[in-house]
């Protein structure tokens, strides 16, 4: 492991290294005389990759909203063997969020016991 050590840390003292390292990483707003470099503007930093950007300038939908819930891992058990059924008997496109909107139209409130 020494060994890859000292590799390691040859391949980083190169001057190049650490010109790039200078003028990509650690560039100075001031004085950029006194690290012997001459600045350009410096590239978008980490821009977003082509299909976030696209998603983000298309238009949000408003007809749904993510959330986040929390449940017990027995319910969440429940909830996928009661999919992985329905998919047996061919709901092809049945999800945890389509049962749990089936169930929320087919509920009767009359019929819950007070312990919920």
């Amino acid at each position: 492991m020494q060994k890859g050590n000292q590799a390691m840390d040859e391949l980083l003292e190169g001057e190049e290294v650490r010109e790039v390292l200078a003028e990509r990483f650690y560039r100075a707003t001031h004085e950029p005389a006194k690290l012997g470099l001459r600045l350009e503007p410096a590239p978008e930093v980490c821009p977003a990759p082509r299909k976030a950007r696209r998603r983000a300038k298309a238009e949000k939908p408003d007809h749904y909203r993510v959330i986040c819930i929390s449940i017990y891992e027995e319910d969440l058990g429940r909830l996928d063997e009661k999919v992985k059924e329905l998919k047996a008997q061919g709901h092809r496109k049945m999800s945890r969020s389509a049962l749990i909107r089936y169930a929320l139209d087919h509920v009767d409130l009359r019929e819950l016991p007070r312990s919920y």
